[in-house]
């Protein structure tokens, strides 16, 4: 992945006992959401194709490690600045 790229990892959600983890990449302008286990990019304004499918590798070499910040994600601490 471009070192220019930022990450960003949603909570984990949990849907009939799967987890779903939302990634998010941006660059400049460019925005790309993906969601885990399944690697697929949802939406990606101003990437290439390349960089997509790049993004959607990344996504899936990484998933365990990427798993596991968003295992640390509270979003009610984050809310209250805690």
């Amino acid at each position: 992945m471009d070192k220019d790229v930022k990450m960003s990892v949603s909570q984990i959600f949990r849907k009939n006992g799967e987890k779903t983890v939302f990634v998010e990449f941006s660059r400049g302008k460019c925005l790309a959401e993906g969601k885990l286990p399944e690697g697929k990019l949802l939406k990606s304004e101003g990437f290439t194709e390349e960089e997509n499918r790049s993004l959607e590798e990344y996504m899936l070499e990484n998933r365990h490690e990427i798993l596991g910040l968003a295992g640390g994600v509270n979003v009610m601490k984050a809310f209250m600045g805690t």
